[in-house]
């Protein structure tokens, strides 16, 4: 093997194992058919699909997991402001059942919220989901009750990810528009 293959080698991610790339307008299937399993019907209700009806996702933080090449999972960005601070709204983060518990879920919430943040745009990622999976990978509780979503939310659920490890308990109002790159 040359030099410059054992480098390709290298970068190839193992057999088996997710990698990420960008989403592109192949992947609107994909993602629309993994939404559906993952969420169900009911994912039209959810007070954080209200949050991405009133603003639009950034296609350039919609992300793909790939497996063998195979699309495995799926995550979006959406760029919003609270209190004026602004930052990003993770979701739906969803993984296909036939690759769950592989890392492709983590994976893709970590590599989509370093890249949002790197923008240096916004100082925030905000998300709706489970302590137990979130938390360990980086995000904190906020203050119950200070961020204001467009319908019910279970503020115990509510988790943010910030290099100002006050902001979680700091931020507060309500959920705003916030363009990117303005």
């Amino acid at each position: 093997m040359t030099i410059s293959g054992a480098a390709e080698a290298a970068a190839a991610p193992l057999s088996g194992q997710p990698h990420v790339r960008p989403a592109t307008p192949a992947d609107d299937a994909f993602v629309e058919d993994l939404q559906a399993i993952a969420f169900g019907p009911g994912r039209f209700a959810r007070t954080a699909f209200r949050v991405r009806e009133r603003f639009p996702i950034d296609p350039s933080l919609s992300l793909i997991s790939e497996v063998d090449g195979t699309p495995s999972g799926s995550v979006w960005m959406t760029p919003i402001s609270v209190g004026g601070i602004k930052g990003y709204m993770l979701g739906p983060l969803a993984t296909h059942p036939n690759f769950r518990k592989r890392g492709a879920g983590k994976l893709l919430a970590r590599e989509v919220s370093k890249r949002a943040l790197a923008r240096g745009e916004g100082k925030f990622v905000l998300l709706v989901g489970d302590q137990d999976y979130y938390c360990p990978l980086g995000w904190e509780i906020t203050t119950p009750g200070n961020i204001q979503f467009p319908g019910p939310v279970d503020t115990s659920r509510v988790l943010l990810l910030s290099d100002d490890r006050d902001l979680a308990k700091t931020l507060k109002g309500p959920i705003a528009a916030f363009e990117a790159g303005a």
